[in-house]
């Protein structure tokens, strides 16, 4: 069973966060705090597999608990509930799982116990190496939890990568090489230094100049290089 922690000074907002856990999940929560410093403290001696962190909390506010809790060798999926939507990326960089704004959204709740209940249950069933089937990406200061499968393909762009959906194009603030890192390697293939792929949403393999190619994925109409470095492995890949 997953357990979890509430921190919020609130104490309507706290009991209206307890009872929806409660009530549309399995999660039990181990503890409640107002203050900031004190679920630190808490945090030294005891592990919690999920932290539900309101921003504005007295001692340590909620996101410099989280700075420290991304720390941890053992992090706990963090959650922002709060009132103040311009910490989005913020919670984005700090790998929040989801940043939820208040009120709170009985549905909006629901989906979000839905999505650590079925993580928690991939670790469980693979505990050798797993790969989130959700990603977070951020545009216009929003955070968007994202099947990997909607991932058409992404484009390095310095210390950040591009990443495109079919609703458009969307950031993850690490490295193409620490992107790859946690999609499937059975379904994207990295193309080129600066581009990988969906192999999945592959529509036109174009021969191109130098014997490579050029790829068109479906519904967008970019296109990928597949650099000469790439070419064998993509040929085997594709058995072309």
């Amino acid at each position: 069973m997953l357990k979890a922690l509430i921190v919020e000074d609130e104490y309507l907002a706290r009991e209206e966060l307890t009872y929806l856990i409660e009530r549309h999940s399995n999660i039990q929560i181990i503890a409640t705090f107002e203050d900031g410093l004190e679920a630190f403290k808490y945090l030294q001696t005891h592990k919690v597999d999920i932290a539900f962190l309101d921003i504005n909390v007295p001692s340590i506010d909620g996101m410099l608990l989280a700075r420290n809790i991304h720390q941890f060798s053992e992090k706990p999926h963090i959650v922002f509930t709060t009132a103040y939507k311009e910490f989005a990326v913020d919670a984005f960089e700090l790998e929040a799982f989801d940043y939820i704004l208040k009120p709170l959204n009985e549905k909006r709740i629901i989906g979000l116990l839905a999505k650590l209940e079925a993580t928690h249950q991939c670790q469980v069933t693979s505990p050798e190496k797993v790969r989130a089937k959700t990603i977070n990406l951020v545009k216009d200061n929003r955070i968007f939890v994202t099947a990997v499968d909607d991932i058409y393909y992404a484009m390095a762009n310095e210390k950040v990568t591009n990443v495109f959906t079919k609703e458009g194009a969307f950031i993850v603030p690490f490295t193409m090489s620490e992107l790859i890192n946690r999609l499937p390697e059975n379904s994207f293939f990295r193309t080129h230094r600066s581009y990988c792929v969906n192999i999945e949403k592959i529509q036109e393999i174009i021969p191109w100049i130098n014997c490579t190619y050029q790829l068109k994925v479906h519904d967008i109409g970019s296109e990928i290089p597949v650099s000469r470095s790439n070419i064998k492995a993509f040929r085997e890949l594709m058995k072309l």
